[in-house]
């Protein structure tokens, strides 16, 4: 008897691949497009036919019409507003850069297709993510770097438990971006070029204080720019039209380029520097999720990533007894912000990750 899997599908070309090659492996297919909600907002709703929500489900049907598979949508709006837009929010509000797309990964892709998969008695999960999926000697699994570099996703992954991982397939991590659209185009898929998406999903014109402010009314209290001797500068616009290593956008006139340092909501200043102060060697790592091992007992060398597009740089991992991790790189790093998360590799492979901190009000989960 075929294993059954349920593959999410956003009306894209990488996951519409996935489904034609785990069709093609001899699974039994079935395609699940998650409504979010996104187009509810103005600024959402406004966006070109060809990005909204609407023409996604149209997409991944006319794919699946295609592959001869079933095809179902799943409102997942309710937990996509809690665990994404308000952790987005808040996480902003607390002067915090959030990491939406890891949160919607765990909290609500995960989650709402394990449960339509148990719904439809299906073994497994499947998505278009470029990334693979590896157990290891020790028995647990973690996520491995896809063949193509340029497009891999572990990063934005790391946050996944070892239940979902174990029922998850990853298809097109064995594959280059270039390959994947030549077998769209092969079959004759419509999304076989259609452009990759872009930054957050829910905030398609880039404006994330506008985006805040229309989801909670409240104004943005403009305060003081510092310098890192609390010297005032001139007048910010608010906390949320900022964030750590911002250099455009601030209006103030210096003989040096001047940088955001730091965000401090207890007295709602904006901290500027010059260039040279933004690097550091150690950041403070919590809300850790462990992939390759159960947790640390020792300083553990690792490869660590700061951010999605940081090509990583060998660290040293220290636990701490609450269950943090301090991190020291061997080379100072750029801009390392809290809310954003901090991967950590051993080899090709996700050893552990968590969410930049220097207090406990950015968190992974919203509050």
């Amino acid at each position: 008897m075929r294993q059954k899997v349920v593959v999410g599908m956003s009306g894209g070309v990488d996951s519409s691949v996935a489904a034609y090659l785990l069709k093609e492996q001899g699974y039994e297919v079935v395609g699940v497009t998650m409504l979010t909600g996104r187009d509810d907002d103005p600024a959402v709703a406004g966006q070109s036919e060809a990005e909204g929500e609407s023409s996604a489900v149209k997409e991944a049907q006319k794919t699946c019409e295609i592959l001869g598979i079933e095809h179902s949508v799943v409102d997942f709006k309710s937990e996509f507003n809690k665990q994404v837009l308000g952790y987005f929010v808040s996480e902003y509000v607390r002067g915090c850069t959030p990491n939406p797309c890891i949160a919607c990964n765990r909290y609500v892709k995960w989650k709402s297709l394990l449960f339509r998969a148990d719904q439809l008695g299906a073994e497994r999960i499947a998505t278009g993510h470029y990334a693979k999926i590896i157990r290891l000697e020790n028995g647990r699994y973690s996520v491995r770097n896809a063949v193509t570099a340029t497009k891999d996703q572990t990063y934005a992954l790391y946050g996944l438990g070892q239940d979902q991982l174990a029922r998850t397939l990853m298809p097109v991590g064995d594959y280059e971006k270039e390959e994947i659209r030549r077998i769209a185009e092969r079959l004759g898929l419509a999304v076989a070029h259609k452009p990759d998406s872009q930054d957050i999903c829910f905030v398609p014109d880039h404006d994330y204080a506008g985006f805040i402010l229309r989801k909670t009314g409240m104004e943005s209290a403009p305060g003081n720019f510092v310098d890192e001797n609390g010297r005032v500068l001139g007048r910010h616009r608010g906390l949320i039209h900022y964030t750590v290593g911002q250099r455009k956008g601030l209006g103030i006139s210096a003989e040096t380029p001047l940088f955001v340092k730091e965000l401090r909501p207890e007295t709602n200043e904006v901290v500027l520097c010059r260039s040279e102060a933004l690097f550091a060697r150690e950041c403070l790592v919590a809300d850790v999720n462990y992939m390759a091992v159960e947790a640390l007992d020792a300083p553990t060398p690792a490869i660590g990533k700061i951010r999605y597009s940081h090509k990583g740089s060998p660290c040293v991992l220290y636990p701490n007894e609450d269950g943090s991790i301090r991190c020291v790189f061997e080379e100072p790093q750029r801009a390392m912000t809290p809310g954003q998360a901090a991967v950590f590799y051993r080899g090709d492979y996700v050893l552990c990750g968590g969410v930049i901190v220097r207090s406990d009000r950015c968190a992974l989960r919203p509050r």
